[in-house]
């Protein structure tokens, strides 16, 4: 099994026309996800990577049912992308820009409260589940089917990771990324939960960086709900003190957020934090009796 996507998921793609849209959408085509349809407002009517495009989103799943939808529309305008998604009855949106405005976040983010649609982003590579369905920019040949869900808030750090599962003989069921802005959509708690829930997944890989306290709540999230294997890693140990590194989300305020605190809570709540990528698939090998 897998999470939120499978092998039956279509894909709508919102800025298929730009460069990164053609781009990635021709990457995800390739992998076999079911993209069924375009959007770029004035070019409806043509084609792109193989599929029709339209002026709007509405206008695209009027003729094209969807669950799923990746936003390539620059920062300004994905509000409005988001939006229109929840709209239609969407219930995956993937988000892949970054620096969307803040305050669009924080009024996508209240909206969402009241919203069974689930939001990956801003700043997210995206999710694949393995041989069967990949929304966004994920290095389709570093995973193979397996038993061990990925949920991190880096991108590139993320595919390191994975690639050494992969080696490692293990595989993934399914791999997304948060998204690396200061507000996203969902968190790791939420991506925990179905993790959980999934009979598939055996064990359990977070991916985390400095900034932010997500990772320690979902330490305590882990400690108390939690009954498979979790290993960690968190990205910023060498990070020097009071220094902004990577993404928009990784600012250290008010002494939480920093590698040491992540680190115990994690510990704390009986997961291993590996140093290294290669760590991570072996702590993983091992929590599963070296199979």
């Amino acid at each position: 099994m897998s999470i939120l996507v499978n092998s039956k998921t279509r894909v709508i793609s919102q800025g298929i026309t730009g460069k990164l849209g053609s781009f990635a959408t021709g990457q995800m085509i390739e992998y076999g996800t079911k993209v069924v349809a375009g959007v770029t407002p004035g070019k409806g009517g043509t084609e792109a990577c193989g599929v029709p495009v339209y002026d709007s989103l509405r206008d695209a799943v009027a003729r094209h049912p969807a669950e799923a939808t990746i936003t390539f529309v620059p920062p300004p305008f994905v509000k409005e992308a988001i939006f229109e998604a929840m709209d239609v009855g969407i219930m995956l949106i993937v988000c892949a820009v970054e620096h969307m405005p803040v305050k669009d976040m924080m009024i996508v983010h209240q909206a969402l409260k009241g919203s069974d649609t689930v939001l990956l982003g801003p700043n997210s590579p995206g999710i694949l589940s393995a041989g069967e369905c990949s929304i966004g920019y994920l290095p389709g040949p570093v995973y193979r089917k397996g038993h061990v869900g990925i949920v991190s808030r880096s991108g590139t750090f993320s595919y390191q990771v994975a690639d050494y599962v992969t080696k490692a003989g293990l595989g993934q069921t399914t791999a997304l990324g948060l998204g690396g802005d200061p507000i996203t959509g969902v968190n790791f708690t939420d991506i925990l939960k179905r993790f959980e829930s999934d009979k598939e997944t055996e064990a359990i890989v977070l991916i985390g960086e400095i900034g932010r306290a997500c990772e320690e709540q979902a330490a305590e999230y882990i400690k108390a709900h939690v009954s498979k294997p979790v290993v960690s890693i968190i990205g910023g140990r060498t990070a020097p003190k009071g220094k902004t590194m990577g993404h928009a989300g990784a600012i250290i305020t008010g002494g939480k957020g920093s590698y040491e605190s992540k680190a115990e809570a994690l510990k704390n709540a009986g997961v291993p934090v590996a140093r290294t990528p290669p760590e991570v698939a072996t702590l993983v090998k091992k929590a599963l009796g070296n199979r």
